[in-house]
């Protein structure tokens, strides 16, 4: 299993995660084009040099500000209940629930809504996206020990990988848990989505 975090790494991550949450929040605030860097290391309580430590521009930062960085138990963590003759089918559905949350599909939503009028932001997203992916394939391969190619755990985190796309740009609705059934009376719930998506993967479709 992956390594645990010393305390300098978990530290990093913090500071990391209070300077892409004030980009953020200044992006909701001015749009992305009423701050500079400046700006979000001052309100996030740092220097430009920390900011420059962290994240290559402002765009990246704001886009960063979806995960939770180490806030939540560690991957490893959470499926350590998994057997690990476990389907990597049924691996990747424990990992997807756990970081496909509410919080990131709304913040994944409103970046793809500022991407519209700030077209910079586009390739961080996609860079976003593709660290999942990878974070998934990590995963899959030390947990499968050998048992699959990795050709396959990276055709299999990438099709999964694919449900995010239709809740992300909004071309499917689904209904989160703290939106009332009756604004959306014919909205699926994200589980019952997830759940709809690997039974397709499972039966091939």
């Amino acid at each position: 299993m992956m390594i645990k975090q010393s305390l300098r790494d978990l530290k990093k991550e913090a500071t990391a995660h209070a300077l892409a949450d004030a980009a953020y929040e200044l992006a909701l605030e001015r749009g992305l084009d009423g701050f500079v860097v400046d700006d979000i290391a001052q309100r996030a309580g740092y220097s430009r040099r920390t900011f420059a430590n962290h994240f290559s521009c402002k765009e990246e930062a704001v886009v960063m500000a979806t995960v939770a960085f180490k806030e939540k138990a560690e991957p490893e963590d959470l499926l350590a209940s998994i057997a690990e003759d476990a389907h990597p089918l049924d691996t990747l559905y424990h990992l997807l629930k756990m970081r496909l949350t509410e919080e990131l599909f709304r913040k994944m939503r409103t970046l793809v809504t500022m991407s519209k009028q700030a077209p910079t932001l586009e390739p961080y997203i996609l860079i976003l996206l593709r660290k999942l992916q990878m974070e998934a394939e990590t995963i899959l391969g030390e947990l499968s020990r050998g048992r699959y190619p990795h050709s396959y755990a990276q055709l299999l985190a990438g099709a999964t990988y694919g449900i995010m796309l239709p809740l992300i740009d909004g071309s499917l609705h689904v209904r989160f848990p703290d939106e009332p059934a009756a604004d959306s009376p014919d909205a699926m719930t994200f589980e019952q989505y997830l759940d709809q998506a690997f039974r397709y993967l499972r039966s091939g479709f």
